[in-house]
């Protein structure tokens, strides 16, 4: 015991010291972590009895007080000192602020951002100074922003890359001056255009790459690169391309169809893309079972069924489902039946490739618009505007209606947009429709040249404004002249007379011939017409007209008695009622390949005047696509009789088919005096033609705008009041000619060279192997 006591009392120190020690270490160690931590400072607070501003010269101390925040004797923390110094920094008006407390009192030192003293543009060839000048927002005499000239900057580069110059880049510099003033340049390094060197198209089978790029606004780079800016890369444009190209194959009936992606890779000199749409092109459909159903009592389904014009078999389109919708409302309207709506059921079939569909005649909601309110008109008055749409205020709300006449809003060319909403009005059974507008020019002023073989080479001088007083009338006025004729032409149009559905023209015409086509005689004439056009059907449109006109022959220096006699009447007054009826579908129709155009009209003479007739024309024209839309075949059939009541004929109101049948010269066939030593053209009083013609690719790239033809032309021109005795061959002498054709578009318009060679003739007829004529297609 006593050996365990003494051994454990020896322990006891050794044990106590290792406590000391423990516990020292836990100290020092806790010592060490407090020293470690960082130390808080205690809060500072201020207290200014004075604040006192400096460097400021044009924005007074109370402002830059209000900017600050700071009331004098006020306590402010260190934070709120820092807040004041970020909103005076963040008013924009100062290049430097400075805060400094010093006791009771506060200095804040500014630096004010110079003035504006001009603006220039240095580096731009492709873009003008003025077109810049709008695209910016700094302006002269204004306080300098360096975030407004950087937002500039990016403005004008973005300018650029619409243009096709992706490289351009632009850097604001200033030029400091006297008085707080700079000068304010942007350097810029326009780069060069980059074009689309190829366009292409990956998995379409049914269209070949050349019939697709002419659906795409983006063109691929062509011969006329200086010329046409399509050419070039935008990217924002590249959407746009899908859209359309969904649309052509929708309305071809190719519902499924799918731009897959887009993808555009720069060539190895990095000056060009090659872009390339990779798409998926489905099947195409076509309608199957078209019906019309609806459970309303007041509505007949066979009625409407009777009004739809699609038929089975025809290609399926979502525009003629859209036109067959619009076209089963009004006749709703008609009937005087409120809020109805057509639905079309769309059932697929797989099978056999057709769509069958269902239009449901329902009761649509109770909503009727409350008002329609007009902004942004500045020159266009309200009622132009207003007449585009077929509701007003009070009438039955119907989405498709306020749709379609956004589109006709648009289509005027008054406005470079045109917004169109519709939003809950005072009541939930109400909406406004808000139409916001921005106008665009509407005046213009042209120059240019002409040439023909009937009038040789001319000038062209056209005034025009479509918008005149903001009033949504047309007018124009045109001097044309060629080698041996002059004419000036005034007309105006009011497209909404009397507030109706009716337009209303008035032309006047003073033109002047000088041996034209190498006659032996001069001409005058000088008249005026008014005229009233109004719709009779979808496509169908009728114009009744009156003219008066004075029409002088004079100056006759030829052989024949028969041209003689009717020279010696000189001057001769018409006074005609006319009417002309046409029915075109060439936008609009059924089929998006195919249109015709169907024209017949009278004039009447006799009511007053010297001359007594009647004249008939007619035209039947039609045109179709065929062989993947690669070729374009057209047909034309015309005709004309001039029916004299008293009197003879003039050979200035004869036909002479200048330009209907190719391969002879002006005044090249039909009746002539064979008593003149020249054989002089007379002309005829009843003519008839015939005239085929295709169109089709000639192995050059789309983008060039050359394709080929061939034609075939059919007519002759007969019949004459005065024959001589006989002497006159004015039989119908059938004559025909065959060709080929060069259509070339270019920037200045669309030329045709025809090579043409006569088939059947008279040994009279003049014969014309090649013509240059401005391209006038179906």
């Amino acid at each position: 015991m006593r050996e365990h006591r003494a051994g454990a009392a020896q322990q006891r120190p050794v044990r106590r010291s290792i406590a000391c020690g423990a516990k020292l270490a836990v100290f020092l160690f806790a010592a060490i972590i407090w020293l470690g931590l960082p130390q808080t400072a205690a809060a500072q607070d201020y207290r200014f009895t004075s604040v006192e501003i400096e460097g400021n010269q044009r924005v007074s101390g109370a402002t830059i007080l209000s900017y600050a925040g700071i009331a004098r004797g006020e306590a402010l923390s260190a934070g709120a000192l820092n807040d004041a110094y970020q909103k005076i920094v963040d008013s924009g008006l100062f290049e430097t602020v400075e805060i400094v407390p010093q006791g009771n009192r506060l200095l804040i030192r500014v630096s004010e951002y110079p003035t504006i003293n001009l603006i220039n543009f240095e580096g731009n060839r492709a873009i003008k100074d003025d077109d810049l000048a709008q695209i910016v927002r700094s302006q002269s005499r204004r306080v300098y922003s360096p975030a407004t000239a950087e937002a500039d900057a990016a403005a004008i580069v973005a300018a650029y890359e619409q243009g096709g110059r992706l490289a351009a880049t632009v850097e604001p510099k200033i030029i400091r001056r006297s008085d707080n003033r700079v000068d304010l340049v942007f350097e810029i390094a326009e780069g060069r255009t980059v074009e689309i060197e190829r366009l292409s198209f990956v998995g379409n089978r049914n269209y070949s790459d050349r019939r697709l790029r002419r659906v795409l606004q983006t063109k691929q780079a062509g011969l006329l690169r200086a010329l046409v800016r399509r050419d070039t890369f935008v990217a924002d444009r590249i959407e746009f391309d899908k859209q359309v190209l969904r649309d052509f194959y929708l309305s071809r009936g190719y519902i499924d169809f799918q731009v897959l992606s887009v993808s555009s890779e720069l060539t190895r000199r990095r000056d060009a893309f090659l872009l390339t749409f990779n798409i998926r092109e489905g099947q195409s459909f076509d309608f199957g079972e078209i019906t019309a159903v609806s459970d309303l009592a007041e509505i007949d389904p066979d009625e409407f069924l009777s009004a739809i014009r699609l038929r089975p078999g025809m290609t399926y389109s979502p525009v003629l489902v859209e036109n067959t919708i619009a076209r089963l409302e009004r006749l709703a309207i008609r009937k005087g039946l409120d809020f109805i709506r057509v639905d079309p059921r769309i059932t697929r079939n797989d099978r056999d490739l057709t769509l069958d569909v269902e239009f449901a005649i329902v009761k649509g909601p109770r909503i009727f618009v409350e008002r329609i309110d007009i902004e942004g008109n500045a020159t266009t008055l309200d009622r132009v505007v207003r007449r585009q749409f077929r509701t007003v205020e009070g009438d039955p709300f119907n989405p498709r209606e306020i749709r379609e006449s956004a589109e006709r809003i648009r289509a005027l060319g008054f406005f470079s947009s045109a917004d169109v909403e519709a939003r809950e009005g005072t009541s939930p059974d109400r909406v406004i429709v808000d139409v916001n507008v921005e106008e665009q020019p509407t005046g213009s002023l042209g120059f240019g040249l002409s040439y023909s073989a009937s009038s040789g080479a001319g000038a062209a001088i056209t005034f025009s404004e479509r918008n005149f007083l903001g009033r949504g009338q047309a007018l124009r006025f045109s001097f044309n002249t060629g080698t041996d004729n002059a004419i000036s032409r005034l007309s105006f149009t009011e497209p909404a007379f009397l507030g109706r559905n009716v337009a209303f023209s008035f032309d006047a015409v003073y033109a002047v011939t000088d041996k034209e086509n190498d006659e032996l005689f001069r001409t005058q004439q000088i008249s005026v017409g008014p005229s009233l056009t109004f719709p009779l059907s979808e496509n169908g449109r009728l114009e009744v007209r009156y003219v008066l006109s004075q029409d002088r022959l004079y100056d006759y220096t030829g052989d024949s008695s028969i041209i003689a006699d009717e020279a010696a009447e000189d001057s001769l007054i018409t006074s005609a009622l006319g009417y002309s009826f046409s029915y075109d579908t060439r936008e609009g129709g059924l089929d998006p390949n195919s249109g015709i155009l169907l024209r017949f009209g009278q004039d009447f003479a006799g009511v007053g005047g010297d001359t007594e007739f009647i004249e008939t024309t007619a035209l039947a024209a039609a045109q179709t696509r065929v062989w993947s839309e690669e070729v374009t075949l057209r047909a034309e059939l015309e005709g004309g009789w001039l029916h004299m009541l008293d009197g003879n004929s003039r050979v200035t109101d004869r036909y002479f088919l200048n330009g209907k049948i190719r391969g002879f010269e002006p005044n090249g066939l039909g009746p002539r005096d064979p008593a003149t030593g020249s054989g002089e053209a007379l002309g005829g009083n009843m003519f008839a033609v015939a005239r085929l013609e295709a169109e089709f690719p000639v192995g050059l790239p789309n983008e060039y705008g050359i394709t080929g033809g061939v034609f075939a032309d059919f007519g002759s021109v007969w019949s004459l009041d005065n024959t001589d005795g006989g002497v006159v061959d004015d039989d119908f002498n059938l004559r025909s000619s065959i060709g080929v054709s060069i259509f070339w578009t270019t920037p200045i318009g669309p030329l045709r060279f025809n090579f043409a060679k006569a088939i059947q003739k008279e040994d009279y007829d003049d014969e014309q192997t090649f013509d240059l004529t401005i391209s006038t297609r179906f």
